[in-house]
């Protein structure tokens, strides 16, 4: 046998399997699995992983990188983003092509694919629905476009992104005529608009400062909003998939509509397992500001259940990376925060290390939720998101014993603050391979812009 590279003597995890084994590659694509390949077989490029796991190559389907937004423009792009994601055992990203002022949507879609032309990694896009009337009539040549998958806000007016429940009812009923899913980010808008306006005095914002983020956000109007969007779901049969579940609430309300045969998914991201909003009390809770915000520790521990047991099917980031400079535009009024977070690069070091490490979940559970997952929810499996022959050849191999200490410097982000500064945490990438490429090497980024490849995906099967 002969391969381009391989990958020898390493512990070989998937969702399903954990197994000593080398791993052949020839071209872009795996070509062979198997105990001691290795003395049967010549490679270009052999790569040592005694000691270390070898798993698929993660995939984060919830990023906003280059984004403008709230006055600003989201900080990390798809070259910091990406090399970060690399060195976090990430090789594929899911972005949002958001549509401004009276755009199309194949003018978003058109916009985000110049974004992504330096890509280090493989992407896809969801296409953001803001005007049901007029983009309603082109989500069939967006899927013809390879792009499935649609999002609409439940919030953001001021954006113009706001969809109500006619547009979100219309939406579901077109994806499961056309082939789509629906992702929504849920909120209650007007009930939202309501708590700020009454909490919107010089006064609350000298005594709480940015604590009123949290305190402006009860849980309902994030479960509320679920269970209106299920409603939709269930209704119409289109499929639903919720963005950054935050609540416990909102757990339960997806259980129990998955056990009734809604087909209704949910991600849940990083921060919301692993921090809470008593950041928000700190003298930089600003900086934690995103939607929805983080929550408290009983949530934490319902969405690691929920993950636990296949009710949440994937964990994402949401990544959208503002500097202190850019966060500090809100001058005491928590409305006008640069709302989002940087989580590329630690997304799949922290749910290792929180998650297995700690026992909430099995290794194999931590495969399914960032690889395996991700990818046949998104229709982009066997391709991503698994070791096997003719799979693509995206690979990490990590020690799954040494820890590195988080500090933004050493990162790729252009952030000058980190949410998990000073964490100490294992499961970042000494090598990581995508599409049979090197990109990550002894833990240096080795990759180069322009390599990463649009991934067009199917339509889904009703």
């Amino acid at each position: 046998m002969k391969f381009d590279t391989l990958i020898k003597g390493g512990t070989v995890v998937t969702a399903a399997e954990t197994m000593k084994a080398d791993v052949g590659i020839v071209g872009e694509k795996i070509s062979a699995i198997g105990a001691n390949l290795a003395k049967n077989a010549q490679a270009d490029k052999v790569i040592d992983a005694k000691g270390k796991y070898v798993i698929p190559g993660g995939m984060d389907v919830h990023v906003h990188l280059d984004m403008p937004f709230m006055g600003s423009c989201s900080c990390d792009d798809y070259d910091t983003g990406h090399r970060g994601a690399a060195k976090g055992c990430v090789t594929t990203t899911i972005d949002f092509a958001l549509p401004y002022g009276k755009d199309s949507l194949n003018k978003a879609l058109d916009n985000w694919m110049k974004r992504a032309e330096k890509a280090c990694v493989d992407y896809a896009f969801h296409s953001a629905i803001s005007d049901y009337k007029r983009h309603g009539k082109e989500m069939k040549s967006i899927i013809e476009r390879g792009v499935p998958t649609f999002k609409e806000f439940m919030i953001y007016a001021n954006m113009g992104w706001q969809s109500d429940d006619d547009a979100i009812f219309q939406t579901l009923e077109d994806c499961r005529r056309l082939g789509g899913m629906l992702l929504v980010h849920a909120e209650s808008s007007k009930v939202l608009d309501v708590l700020v306006e009454r909490h919107h005095t010089p006064e609350l914002m000298k005594k709480y400062k940015s604590r009123l983020h949290t305190m402006t956000r009860p849980h309902y109007i994030e479960y509320e909003a679920i269970q209106r969007a299920v409603t939709w779901s269930e209704v119409t049969g289109g499929k639903l998939y919720v963005v950054h579940m935050s609540t416990r609430q909102g757990t339960d309300i997806i259980k129990a509509a998955q056990e009734r045969g809604v087909p209704v998914l949910a991600e849940t991201c990083i921060q919301y397992l692993v921090m809470n909003d008593d950041v928000f009390k700190t003298k930089d809770g600003h900086l934690y500001a995103c939607q929805p915000q983080l929550k408290r520790p009983e949530d934490s521990e319902r969405l690691w259940k929920g993950l636990a047991d296949g009710t949440v099917c994937n964990v994402s980031t949401d990544t959208c990376s503002f500097t202190r400079a850019q966060k500090a535009i809100w001058k005491g009024d928590w409305n006008k925060i640069p709302m989002g977070m940087p989580g590329l690069e630690t997304m799949m070091p922290l749910l290792y290390t929180k998650g297995v490490l700690e026992k909430k979940i099995s290794l194999n559970r931590f495969v399914e939720l960032c690889c395996t997952s991700p990818a046949k929810t998104m229709n982009l499996y066997p391709r991503k998101g698994t070791i096997a022959p003719g799979s693509d050849a995206d690979i990490a191999i990590f020690d799954p014993k040494a820890k590195k200490r988080v500090d933004h410097k050493k990162l790729q982000t252009k952030c000058d603050w980190y949410p998990v500064q000073g964490w100490d945490l294992a499961g970042f990438a000494e090598h990581t391979l995508c599409r049979g490429k090197v990109i990550v090497e002894n833990g240096k980024f080795v990759g180069k812009n322009g390599y990463g490849q649009f991934l067009p995906r199917k339509p889904f099967s009703y």
